[in-house]
């Protein structure tokens, strides 16, 4: 039994739990946000199955994402300690478990929930766990940028997992979330990459700080944070959202813009990871502020939920 715990747990860290626990979240709510009330019997089983599609596919392409860069992850503190990377599962067994993760998540959302998001998720997936790992990353510093389309589409995905995306309404609104995380993910990710950028010189990965110098990547980073601040602000004015959304986007953005302003002369090396863990839980906040402010929206009408839609 012993044994086959550690197994679970080997196979379990090849997800990256953490990572994806957020992109579900996000998928969640924009499931949430695409129904005006409460969900009918089949928009709960279109959700509840697409769920779990988008969690597989999202288990799969970190799976696929360990399996094609086990070279770099070796070659970084950060991910040394990976099972493929220590040995502890094998390049053959990921690849296997990566396909039947794959393939469960297509016959789920293909079966169970809609064409629509099936090609959705499946073209995500292959933008993050093929052209972003095995091209983009290696191949220029605005790697994370390119590549951060297909790590923001999730809640695309959850929004068509319960409407099919029967109109432009459905498009329209749901790539608003969309476009929140693809501006988040640079300052985000570019936090992270100054305090590893050894790492990943080592690892011959081109991104930006290694490439243009920490200096240039600390203003590029208040610059995306600046941008972020302004797409945060588009669901109140195209109706997605109201002003209990509002004021919690503007209280997270102002904290947020505090550290990309302070990370420009920061008071010690550590503050760039400080300021990578705070863009975590300043996305997983505003997506909760998303949802309870929709939920709100009948008790609070004017304050809460679509005002214009």
């Amino acid at each position: 039994m012993s044994a086959w715990r550690f197994s679970f747990r080997d196979y379990w860290d090849l997800t990256k739990p953490r990572v994806v626990a957020l992109i579900v979240f996000t998928a969640f709510v924009g499931m949430i946000l695409a129904i005006p009330g409460l969900p009918d019997a089949t928009q709960l089983r279109h959700g509840l199955l697409g769920f779990l599609g988008i969690w597989l596919a999202a288990s799969a392409a970190a799976a696929i994402n360990q399996l094609l860069d086990a070279r770099i992850d070796a070659q970084m503190a950060r991910t040394a300690w990976r099972p493929l990377v220590v040995g502890k599962v094998k390049p053959w067994q990921v690849l296997v478990f990566a396909l039947v993760l794959t393939a469960a998540s297509m016959a789920i959302l293909v079966l169970w929930v809609n064409v629509v998001t099936a090609v959705l998720t499946f073209c995500s997936l292959i933008g993050y766990a093929v052209i972003y790992t095995v091209y983009l990353k290696r191949a220029t510093p605005q790697n994370i940028v390119i590549g951060g389309l297909a790590g923001a589409t999730p809640p695309l995905l959850g929004w068509a997992a319960v409407t099919g995306m029967q109109g432009p309404w459905d498009w329209g609104h749901s790539l608003l979330l969309v476009l929140i995380i693809f501006v988040w993910t640079p300052p985000h990710f570019w936090a992270l990459a100054i305090f590893r950028r050894e790492d990943y010189a080592k690892a011959l990965i081109p991104m930006l700080p290694v490439t243009h110098g920490v200096v240039y990547t600390r203003w590029q980073i208040l610059f995306y944070t600046v941008l972020l601040v302004e797409a945060t602000l588009l669901p109140v004015l195209f109706g997605l959202s109201g002003l209990f959304y509002l004021g919690g986007a503007l209280v997270l953005g102002a904290r947020f813009l505090w550290y990309a302003w302070k990370l420009l002369d920061p008071p010690d090396e550590f503050f760039a990871m400080r300021t990578f863990r705070y863009s975590i839980v300043y996305l997983m906040a505003l997506f909760a502020f998303l949802l309870v402010d929709h939920w709100l929206g009948p008790l609070l009408p004017g304050i809460a939920g679509r005002r214009l839609g």
